[in-house]
């Protein structure tokens, strides 16, 4: 009898606790790239990108280098749908691939802006109203070069632990405020001495946007302290714990 229980105890403890326990799929993401400003070698930093957000398998991407394809039905094929590009004029489906980016939004799906992204579909309401701030067309950022990127929330669950770092960046200094934001992180600017969002949130009903101004390039990109923000915004609009 005391053999056959320490048997059945043995058993049970190779059973799952729970089904709660079991690994979690990779979050699907869809990096959209393709157009933007000519200093923005957007070719270089996808990949980039991709890895940062790969990094530790809690991300799977596919990059896809035609914004065109935000107006049709693939984007609701994924978790996650990344902004990587500016474009300068209309897409041909500009209208659908809006509305497309605010139903996302509101099947509770999630949106990442990455740096210039603040201003792709230049003054459309419904995309600025996703991005919760926009660039305002006339200031653009500080010479390139190191700055502090100082962590504003530190209890929000993106930059918890996170802490003050220095980056290589373009500081951006040109947003304009769309509507409410809740900001992460700052760096004060050396052109204009402000201190400047460098990430915040934006919640659209059930939906979640991480916006970081940060991500210039893949020297960017690749600072270990902001690689780590962007990977956690992402997780976090994706409904996963950071």
């Amino acid at each position: 009898m005391h053999y056959a229980m320490l048997a059945l105890l043995a058993a049970a403890s190779l059973i799952p606790a729970s089904v709660d326990e079991a690994p979690k799929a990779p979050v699907k993401v869809l990096l959209v790239t393709g157009v933007d400003h000519p200093a923005h070698e957007w070719k270089k930093s996808a990949p980039a990108l991709r890895d940062v957000l790969e990094d530790g398998g809690r991300c799977a991407v596919r990059i896809v280098e035609d914004p065109e394809v935000l107006g049709t039905d693939v984007v609701f094929d994924y978790d996650v749908v990344v902004i990587h590009f500016r474009n300068d004029k209309p897409l041909a489906r500009d209208r659908q691939a809006r509305a497309n980016l605010t139903k996302l939004a509101d099947q509770g799906r999630g949106l990442v802006l990455i740096h210039f992204a603040c201003g792709a579909f230049g003054g459309s309401a419904d995309y600025e109203e996703l991005a919760g701030m926009v660039w305002d067309g006339k200031n653009t950022h500080d010479p390139r070069g190191a700055f502090t990127v100082h962590v504003v929330d530190a209890g929000h669950p993106i930059t918890a632990g996170l802490g003050d770092f220095t980056t290589d960046d373009e500081l951006y200094i040109g947003l304009e405020e769309r509507r409410p934001v809740h900001v992460l992180a700052s760096a004060q600017s050396k052109v204009t001495g402000r201190d400047h969002p460098m990430a915040f949130t934006v919640e659209q009903g059930p939906g979640r946007v991480f916006h970081s101004a940060l991500g210039h390039d893949a020297r960017a990109l690749q600072v270990p302290a902001a690689a780590e923000l962007i990977r956690r915004g992402t997780l976090w609009t994706a409904g996963r714990t950071p």
